[in-house]
């Protein structure tokens, strides 16, 4: 076979894409259960299955373990009927918007994961928006039908409506006598009916497999619940939008499945149609135009960095998607942003904490090399030309406060634990002038509480700092572009004080929203920013 065909296959079987949701939707259930079907993990563990001391394979920090949530993005990958799975968990707390913008930035596909009796929520809201801007594929899973939730056709008029989008149900819940007993799959045409094992969803769901209009299909559902099915499948066929992939990979038309992760009940049925729909590796933007993935130049770039997956170790992991081209273990490639030449040694593949070594990767793949600090996040690497991918952009955090040592010993290990921490994008440090280098009292920002809670949980099991946070009045923030003497100027009335990253870019921090609008409004001189420039 020619190294173009391979290249061509390699990518038809790739699917890489992340889960989004609103916290308690069941992302990290929905998760496990893809895994377990792929055949990655043989039985499901779950966050709550304390006695059992089992925890969801995504949450691999002790922390994610103690309170049940992510709060980090993980990477797992396996195969299932012949494609190549990469599934990019994203935390789903909302103060961790930033981790999950930059994970959605290197999916090439989007699972909206609803609950069936809350519909669209904020935080699914915001990520649905981002996806449309960046015309995402968004398929949808509208999870918990174990439970009594709202009448599915309301669901997906109000999805409609709350979004904007179209939909397209692909598979459609069947209750019988109130209770969620299995799917009806409108492409293929067949009934799935699910048995409830005494499990916990620990394992597959048995299911069997007929024709709507099979006897036994019908003796097995009943007469009512039979009817009730035909009537709600003739009422889509007649009324809804029509199928239609173009649409579907234009963003426009999201797929909806219904099941419930808890009992495996529709997952399979959904795992199986989404490969077939949603689309391989995609062409992506640069500087200097599109980069295609059947490209022979090998090209990545880093949308993740993550210290300390291994404690013992101490090691430090840089994420890259693969662009183009075939990545080899070992192989010398450009860093685009140094202009000098690097090794991509001891490359891995995931699954949540767990590593494979690999020797081959190909577009769409997200692999894992261990960086002595050399890579940022947003970084691009080539072995052919120069690439630009499409910057990564820091958003401005809501919450400051200035870190307080506990023990003045352990400044040398407060100061590594902050600069790691901010390279992986999981905090942001400021500084009081712009050729500080190390401050008494370093300034933290963040987007939400939880994120400061994991800011500090870090440094004090990973770098061994106890530390306490004074929290700063000021929460709005933006950056600011122009004569320094100028910003200097605006920064000395009350109310206002003037930071800077790591960067060196000067940062306005506000008050009240009322003084930074005053300030927008009047300081036309002046170019700020919500994102960092």
């Amino acid at each position: 076979m020619s190294k173009a065909a391979t290249l061509s296959d390699a990518i038809a079987r790739r699917r890489t894409f992340a889960i989004i949701s609103h916290p308690d939707a069941g992302k990290t259930t929905l998760t496990e259960k893809l895994l377990l079907y792929g055949g990655a993990i043989h039985l499901a563990g779950s966050v709550k299955a304390r006695r059992a001391e089992r925890h969801a394979t995504s949450d691999w920090m002790k922390l994610e373990q103690e309170r049940g949530i992510s709060v980090t993005s993980s990477v797992m990958q396996f195969e299932y009927s012949g494609f190549q799975i990469n599934l990019l968990d994203t935390p789903g707390h909302e103060d961790f918007s930033e981790d999950t913008y930059r994970t959605l930035v290197a999916a090439d596909s989007a699972v909206m994961l609803l609950d069936n009796r809350k519909g669209v929520e904020e935080r699914t809201r915001q990520l649905f928006e981002v996806c449309k801007r960046r015309r995402t594929p968004i398929f949808t899973f509208v999870n918990k039908c174990d439970r009594v939730g709202e009448d599915p056709l309301k669901l997906v008029s109000d999805v409609e409506a709350d979004l904007g989008i179209a939909c397209h149900p692909i598979t459609w819940p069947i209750h019988r006598d109130g209770a969620f007993v299995g799917v009806y799959d409108r492409r293929l045409k067949e009934i799935h009916l699910f048995d409830r094992g005494r499990d916990h969803g620990a394992r597959r769901a048995a299911v069997t497999v007929g024709a709507l209009d099979a006897r036994e299909v019908t003796d097995l559902l009943g007469e009512k619940a039979h009817e009730q099915l035909m009537h709600d499948i003739l009422l889509l066929d007649e009324a809804g939008h029509p199928f239609d992939l173009d649409a579907i990979l234009g963003g426009e038309l999201s797929p909806v499945f219904f099941g419930s992760a808890l009992t495996n009940f529709g997952v399979e049925p959904f795992l199986r149609e989404f490969l077939e729909l949603a689309p391989p590796p995609l062409p992506r933007e640069t500087t200097t135009g599109m980069i295609n993935p059947a490209d022979e130049d090998f090209t990545a770039f880093v949308f993740k960095i993550q210290a300390n997956m291994d404690p013992r170790h101490r090691d430090r992991v840089a994420f890259l998607r693969v662009c183009s081209g075939k990545f080899e273990a070992g192989m010398e490639v450009m860093h685009v942003r140094t202009k000098k030449s690097m090794r991509l040694a001891a490359p891995q593949q995931f699954l949540a904490r767990e590593r494979t070594a690999i020797e081959e990767a190909w577009p769409g793949d997200v692999i894992g090399v261990h960086d002595r600090g050399t890579l940022r996040i947003g970084d691009a690497v080539s072995s052919g030309a120069p690439v630009e991918f499409q910057n990564i952009p820091r958003f401005a955090p809501e919450h400051f406060a200035r870190v307080v040592l506990l023990d003045p010993m352990k400044r040398k290990q407060l100061d590594a634990g902050l600069r790691q921490l901010t390279e992986e994008g999981a905090a942001q440090v400021f500084f009081t002038s712009a050729t500080e280098t190390v401050s008494p009292t370093p300034i933290v920002g963040a987007v939400g509480q939880l994120q400061f809670d994991v800011m500090l949980h870090r440094l004090e099991h990973e770098y061994g700092v106890r530390t306490r946070l004074e929290r700063i009045t000021g929460r709005y923030p933006r950056w600011v572009v122009g004569k320094i003497e100028e910003i200097e100027r605006v920064a000395r009335e009350r109310g206002r004080l003037l930071l800077y990253d790591v960067k060196g870019n000067p940062l306005l921090l506000f008050e009240d929203q009322w003084g930074m609008r005053w300030v927008l409004d009047r300081e036309t001189g002046l170019q700020f920013f919500d994102v960092a420039p």
